[in-house]
């Protein structure tokens, strides 16, 4: 468990959006509401270049957040140690306000696999995620933000709910949470759950950040609704009045805006974090 580790200044309780490169000079020019941006840790690993020095200019203007794709927290295997090291550099050099991580696997083997696959909800899993959390806050020396996964399917062998799953880990590992306000209904409307029960639910004293995103529409093969989880499209009103009805119990949050799949024109971007501010305005 996490214990006095040093901590990186918290995130502003404002509006934040993914940052994409084709944006970088309109966010430099244009940027409010926007007071924060996130990265993939994954695209900033290398030596240097144009990405390295972009993100360097904009983290003197925004605070940073770093997300994490590819630790596959929740994979049987150990962590793999030359992903973990390439980590500490960048978030030694960039010292972000947060770093987060997905409750999620995408290893098999030497294999990666393009996905963030769910897990099963049992004590041995606990354990393991556990395990590997503590080793990435030991390694960074800081404090990690865990996400709650969408889903598409329960797994007949879980013995936990979501939630006391995430609950657990908090009280296990000192970890905060990210809490996917999209990833909240997308699971709720393709398990058939009711999406401001689990808000209820959630451990809501260890948000330290909060995501809105657009996903996709379908339906399974009994014609039920099925949604996928895309970051490509606007964030839909039902995900932004589940958004209202968290920040009335949290209180203001650190919220970002995730578009990562046909990237918009940066006015297109730059008003859904204007909703995005909207949303924050009755609470701060």
């Amino acid at each position: 468990m996490l214990d006095n580790s040093p901590r990186a200044p918290n995130l502003p309780n404002a509006p934040g959006v993914g940052y994409k490169p084709q944006h970088f000079t309109d966010l430099r020019a244009d940027p409010d509401p926007v007071r924060w941006i996130e990265v993939h840790a994954e695209n900033y690993m290398g030596d240097g270049g144009r990405p390295l020095a972009q993100l360097r200019a904009l983290t003197d203007q925004f605070a940073l957040s770093v997300h994490g794709v590819g630790l596959s927290i929740g994979g049987e295997a150990p962590l793999d140690r030359d992903h973990l090291a390439r980590l500490k550099t960048l978030v030694g050099w960039s010292n972000p306000a947060s770093f987060s991580e997905h409750l999620a696997w995408s290893t098999h083997g030497a294999e990666f696999l393009n996905d963030l696959l769910p897990l099963p909800y049992t004590s041995e899993t606990l354990q393991r995620v556990a395990d590997h959390i503590d080793q990435v806050q030991t390694t960074l020396g800081r404090q990690m933000l865990l996400e709650n996964p969408s889903s598409y399917l329960c797994f007949a062998e879980s013995t936990w709910s979501e939630t006391d799953f995430l609950a657990e880990l908090v009280h296990r590992t000192g970890c905060g949470l990210l809490l996917d306000i999209n990833n909240v209904f997308i699971s709720a409307t393709n398990l058939g759950l009711s999406a401001e029960s689990y808000i209820e639910a959630f451990p809501l004293h260890a948000v330290g950040e909060i995501h809105v995103g657009g996903h996709d529409e379908d339906s399974d093969d009994h014609g039920s609704p099925l949604l996928i989880d895309s970051h490509g499209k606007p964030v839909v009103d039902p995900v932004w009045s589940l958004l209202a009805f968290t920040l009335a119990k949290t209180g203001p949050r650190p919220v970002l805006v995730e578009w990562d799949n046909d990237v918009p024109d940066w006015p297109v971007l730059r008003a859904e974090a204007e909703r995005a501010a909207l949303a924050l305005a009755p609470v701060q």
